[in-house]
């Protein structure tokens, strides 16, 4: 881990907590109209993209720690260049938040704090189990994401098509981390990942 590397580290936790995150592709809504939705659907799709954007804040800090914890070169490029797809996220969802009037999670740092420390602790285990993380983290994001194609509200067809976007995305990094050679996590693991993540979309649904 060389000075540049936390350097950049320290600068992108910067960015991504102030909520200045930005995206070379194109808005996957940007051409989209936006729908007349009620107040009630206008809050409760506000809140499940609240909860996206935080997901996405832990999967800067998660891919920041892998990269710096990473022994492979190739592998910290691997997890370099798939942060930078998650900050496209990142930018995505935060310009949805502002569109539907509702705000980020006031826990972003403490998730970021906690997740990057999870992201070091794979790393120690060396890079099969770096990359069986990853594996499992998107695997679990998919599915997150599939649930709320399923929650949002119909008519918000700008939501739903970031929403799609991302989850295209995740099913990608998962996939090259498992042809790079990723272990299989142990249950134990995956199902304290899966509460971990559970306590994440309640609290940042709500606040």
């Amino acid at each position: 881990m060389t000075t540049d590397e936390l350097i950049i580290g320290f600068d992108r936790a910067l960015r991504t907590l102030a909520g200045t995150a930005s995206s070379q592709r194109p808005n996957p809504a940007v051409n989209l109209p936006e729908e007349t939705l009620t107040p009630e659907e206008r809050r409760h799709a506000g809140g499940l993209m609240r909860v996206n954007h935080t997901g996405e804040v832990c999967a800067q800090a998660l891919y920041q720690a892998q990269a710096l914890s990473a022994r492979d070169p190739q592998l910290r490029r691997r997890f370099a260049l798939a942060a930078r797809e998650e900050e496209e996220h990142l930018a995505w969802t935060q310009e949805r938040l502002a569109e539907l009037g509702d705000r980020t999670s006031y826990a972003n740092p403490l998730w970021y704090a906690g997740s990057f420390a999870v992201g070091l602790i794979a790393g120690i285990g060396g890079d099969r189990v770096n990359l069986g993380f990853v594996v499992e983290t998107e695997r679990q994001v998919e599915e997150h994401l599939t649930d709320h194609m399923d929650r949002l509200p119909q008519a918000d067809a700008r939501s739903r098509a970031i929403v799609a976007a991302m989850r295209d995305d995740e099913a990608r990094h998962g996939a090259t981390a498992r042809d790079a050679g990723a272990s299989e996590l142990p249950l134990p693991i995956r199902a304290l990942m899966r509460a971990t993540a559970k306590l994440m979309t309640l609290t940042a649904y709500r606040f």
